[in-house]
């Protein structure tokens, strides 16, 4: 595809994308076709026939192009600072251009080199466990401290907490949106502080749909499969036997990418999902080793905190032979540990500066290692 001015023709694939039964099919069909989406903008009905198009969204498209005013849009986007990919742009996401329906346009905020990283879905329930908790902060960490970006949903439970913990280990994320991403259409509406985190921590929030676009359970699994599609594999943690997370990982076997599925209690219903996966053939996933292992990413170091492999006094000793990744209270601690409660403390404290013990709340830790 030839283009023109490159800000007139952003003004015409601005346009059409407002266009909403144009889809990832129908668009490509467009860009084979035509010269430039300036071209397209002022086809007939006759050339968009030639071009593939169906009879109905040809009428639905002759009817709507009047009612836009392509420059508008563009000034739009530009008194939003919301940025604008196109599938034709040579830094479109690779791994995303490579699926069966790739979206024609991507809008963002935030910095694009996070996707050029090695890339992680992790999803999950909303309604989680603090079993699932402490795997999505344990397993997302370790993996955004081995150089990966982790990308989500920007949803509550799991997803916010994916993001959350690559921004506390000072690393980038990436939000998918099931809205446009002008601030009021952002979804859920108490994760907008956390879409800014992400954007300040040189992270991305981004979505194919256009601005004024509210969210609708239709939108949502529409999202889901750029979540996948971005990601070299989908890790699962607490899903429903009905969830979003589900269709995610559906979308990932669909592109050909791993799926990941961490263990859950045979008694918890936000277990089913994951035990489900794993059944179907799903990774089986206990530790962050066993996705580097698998998508054979052996070359990026973890960096891990320099305290970490400072020597151990014996207190610190006999407190991490008591701990596991079983939460343990701090009173039975000090039963098993048999330390004056001053000294227990003082170790705490400092084997969690090191990074290698972690409290849960209320004082019930767990060890890292």
């Amino acid at each position: 595809m030839t283009t023109s001015d490159p800000q007139l023709e952003d003004q015409y694939w601005l346009a059409l994308s407002q266009i909403k039964k144009i889809g990832p099919i129908s668009w490509q069909k467009i860009i084979n076709y035509f010269p430039s989406i300036e071209a397209a903008w002022q086809a007939s009905a006759e050339d968009f026939k030639r071009a593939g198009l169906e009879e109905k969204l040809i009428s639905y498209l002759i009817s709507q192009r009047p009612t836009l005013n392509p420059e508008a849009e563009l000034s739009k986007l530009l008194e939003e600072k919301i940025n604008l990919i196109k599938i034709t742009d040579p830094n479109y996401p690779r791994l995303l251009k490579e699926i069966y329906n790739p979206p024609a346009i991507l809008y963002y905020r935030g910095s694009l080199d996070s996707l050029t990283k090695p890339t992680i879905a992790i999803v999950g329930t909303r309604k989680n466990s603090s079993y699932g908790r402490q795997v999505a902060k344990e397993i997302g960490g370790q993996l955004a401290r081995a150089g990966l970006t982790i990308v989500s949903g920007l949803a509550l439970g799991i997803d916010a907490l994916a993001h959350l913990t690559a921004i506390n280990h000072q690393e980038p994320t990436a939000a998918v949106l099931g809205s446009g991403l002008d601030w009021q259409n952002i979804y859920p509406a108490t994760n907008r502080q956390l879409a800014q985190k992400i954007i300040d921590g040189q992270g991305i929030v981004l979505s194919e749909l256009p601005l004024g676009t509210m969210p609708t359970k239709f939108t949502f699994p529409l999202r889901n499969r750029i979540i996948s599609g971005l990601s070299l594999g989908t890790i699962v943690i607490e899903a429903p036997e009905s969830s979003g997370a589900l269709i995610t990982a559906k979308y990932a076997l669909e592109q050909n990418r791993e799926v990941f599925a961490i263990p859950g209690s045979i008694y918890s219903r936000l277990s089913v999902g994951a035990n489900n996966l794993i059944k179907a053939g799903a990774k089986l996933v206990n530790c962050h080793q066993d996705i580097l292992e698998e998508l054979n990413i052996k070359s990026i170091d973890e960096k891990i905190s320099p305290l970490a492999d400072q020597p151990h006094d014996s207190t610190e000793l006999i407190i991490l032979n008591l701990l596991s990744k079983e939460p343990l209270h701090i009173d039975k601690i000090a039963i098993f540990s048999k330390l004056k409660i001053n000294s227990l403390m003082s170790a705490l404290t400092l084997l969690e500066m090191k990074g290698l013990i972690k409290d849960l709340g209320g004082k019930n830790y767990i060890k890292l290692i």
